[in-house]
């Protein structure tokens, strides 16, 4: 049986008790007995009061204190003189003491429980008396404003007594008058009573036919509420698909729109390409009728050169590697001069780019090497080798073979 069980037992005994008539000092040491042997509990004065449901804050405590003086007594031990030696009963007057100051200790803790549980019931009770007077006050106002009213009304009256007098003392002047009126008020009163009560039963069908119509709304705003709510239901259900395309295609349309930026940037980095490629183009037009104009030219002067020239095609090819190696000071190449250009062919392609093939121009008798693609020149050369020796050796070296024009 758990502690709660227990509490409702000693209650239904103290309840017993009480029909019998026993007295409320008899219920208390009761409900401090079961508490305190049977419980465990140290009896306090909300724990007695919550058991017995009767009792002051001035006398659960008397009966407490009461509980306990019976308890010293029953307990209490008388000592024989001369029966325990002295060192004994010194022993045992200091065990007595101590049990003493721990008894006055405890009671003291359960005192100042019991203090803040009265200070607490105190305060709640200042409470309830505060509350008590708001009422009061409150009923008191009202009591006020009724009296006001009243005093009004009297006054009212007063005031409508008055006129009725007047209207009295002017009355019997047209007493004769007022009967004639009065006979015809009646029967009018008498037809308006009839229309009435005619009136009261068409409204009394009225009603009944507003009930049943607040019925039939009732019903009607319950079917349509379920009808909306299935409605809801189901555009949900259709909805919930529709926004996950919804969502694949805001996806899509974002690759989209990505690759369309992208399409448009390389369109339009391709038409710059096209238009620097068709600028080159034209440019390189113009170069080539220029350069077929100096080919014709040259291949006049290579002619003219062959002729009067007759230096050993062993002795050009060993001038042009000594070129391709950089052993040639720019004073040797000014020293051999245009003699071995009739045997120096030129570069296939440039030793910076590796892609562009150079092209040979003559401007005053002095001959330039150029590469279209990266523009990497030579600057102006005395002869066709040295323009050759200079363009490689500013780039990457690449075979000077010897050829015939």
């Amino acid at each position: 049986m758990n502690l709660d069980q227990e509490r409702q037992t000693i209650r239904e005994e103290l309840e017993t008790m009480r029909a019998q008539g026993v007295r409320r000092q008899e219920l208390s040491l009761h409900a401090c007995k079961r508490l305190f042997f049977d419980l465990g509990i140290r009896p306090s004065m909300a724990a007695v009061r919550d058991l017995t449901q009767t009792g002051s804050a001035s006398d659960i405590p008397k009966d407490i204190d009461h509980f306990w003086e019976r308890i010293r007594n029953v307990s209490r031990v008388k000592v024989g003189a001369g029966a325990i030696p002295k060192a004994l009963e010194e022993r045992a007057g200091e065990l007595l003491g101590a049990l003493f100051e721990e008894a006055v200790a405890q009671a003291r803790a359960s005192l100042e429980g019991e203090r803040a549980e009265m200070r607490a019931q105190i305060n709640e009770a200042e409470q309830r008396v505060r509350d008590a007077d708001i009422r009061r006050d409150a009923a008191d106002e009202a009591i006020k404003r009724s009296e006001a009213r009243a005093d009004a009304a009297w006054e009212r009256l007063r005031a409508l007594e008055g006129e009725l007098l007047n209207a009295t003392t002017h009355g019997n002047v047209q007493l004769e008058g007022l009967q004639a009126t009065t006979r015809r008020l009646d029967q009018e009163n008498e037809s308006l009573r009839q229309r009435l009560e005619s009136e009261q039963a068409t409204n009394a069908a009225l009603r009944d036919r507003i009930d049943a119509l607040h019925v039939e709304l009732r019903q009607s705003t319950e079917h349509y509420a379920q009808q909306i709510k299935d409605a809801v239901a189901e555009a949900e259900r259709r909805v919930k698909p529709m926004l996950v395309e919804l969502d694949s295609l805001r996806s899509m349309a974002a690759t989209y729109q990505s690759g369309v930026r992208d399409a448009s940037r390389k369109e339009f980095e391709f038409i710059q390409q096209i238009a620097a490629a068709k600028a080159r183009g034209d440019r390189l037009d113009a170069q080539l009728r220029e350069q077929s104009d100096e080919v014709d030219a040259l291949t006049k002067e290579v002619a003219s050169l062959r002729a009067q020239q007759g230096i050993d095609p062993a002795i050009a090819g060993l001038l042009c590697s000594l070129v391709s190696a950089g052993r040639l000071s720019n004073e040797e190449l000014r020293m051999i001069g245009t003699a071995a250009d009739g045997q120096v062919s030129l570069p296939a392609r440039c030793p910076k780019c590796e892609e562009g093939e150079p092209e040979l121009s003559q401007v005053d008798h002095r001959f330039e090497l150029l590469c279209p693609e990266c523009e990497h020149s030579s600057g102006l050369g005395d002869s066709r080798l040295a323009a050759v020796s200079q363009f490689l050796a500013d780039g990457k070296p690449a075979e000077v073979s010897t050829r015939s024009f």
